[in-house]
């Protein structure tokens, strides 16, 4: 089993410690704002926390947000995380590949700790990754989103009630601050964004289904769309070729 000791200046998990430091610092704002619009959605600091301690996924923490001040039902949001969150069997496959032999409870463990960016610093190191390594990588991460979770909640709560009610808008503005950045780099994500918007608004102005299913199906039906399309345009392109 991979040597966890602090002590060792060759120590695979404090290799992983330092690598996490900047993920950990990146996380701050992040789960600071989170913790503040916890606060004004109505979630208590026990159950802000937890949150962020049971789901640790920003994207989807911040649309459940959003689906719990809709008055939205638990398996809707369960739904939509789920949905969210589908890519994390591709990169948990991936780094299967990547990780030392080990017990399954510790891939369970260090596995349940994988986001984006952890994957991205692990999946680009060279050789077998130990499992010391991404337990190190990984707890900085969780930690700093756990507890700056709470922090912004905290901060939240000192805040007046004009203000914490106003900030709903902040919520609109970091999905805009998290799909930019996708969008700008891929069409794909663009046209997934529009079929879904589309497809919501459909669903929700024309009082077809609740809220919370409505982003669901919409979810599910823009991303349907695009990859049969992606996949026929490869089809088409591979028949040109050919030709």
């Amino acid at each position: 089993m991979a040597d966890f000791a602090l002590g060792k200046e060759s120590s695979p998990f404090r290799k992983g410690v330092q690598a996490g430091i900047s993920i950990g610092i990146g996380y701050f704002p992040i789960a600071l704002t989170f913790g503040l619009l916890a606060k004004t959605t109505g979630l208590t600091i026990y159950e802000t926390v937890l949150m962020s301690m049971i789901v640790f996924a920003g994207a989807s923490q911040y649309i459940s947000l959003s689906l719990i001040a809709y008055g939205t039902g638990i398996i809707e949001i369960i739904l939509t995380t789920f949905i969210v969150n589908i890519r994390h069997f591709l990169m948990s496959a991936t780094l299967n590949e990547k990780a030392e032999e080990d017990r399954l409870p510790n891939k369970l463990a260090y596995s349940f700790m994988i986001t984006d960016e952890t994957f991205s610093v692990a999946a680009t190191q060279e050789g077998k990754i130990s499992t010391g390594f991404l337990f190190g990588l990984n707890l900085v991460a969780y930690s700093s989103w756990v507890v700056f979770s709470g922090v912004g909640h905290l901060i939240g709560a000192s805040l007046p009630q004009t203000l914490q009610e106003s900030m709903g808008v902040a919520l609109y503005a970091m999905f805009v601050g998290l799909l930019v950045p996708s969008m700008k780099r891929s069409m794909k994500i663009v046209f997934l964004a529009a079929l879904g918007a589309v497809f919501n608004t459909i669903f929700t102005m024309g009082e077809l289904m609740a809220q919370g299913w409505s982003i669901v199906t919409a979810t599910l039906l823009s991303a349907i769309l695009v990859e049969a399309v992606e996949v026929l345009k490869n089809r088409h392109r591979g028949v040109s070729d050919e030709e």
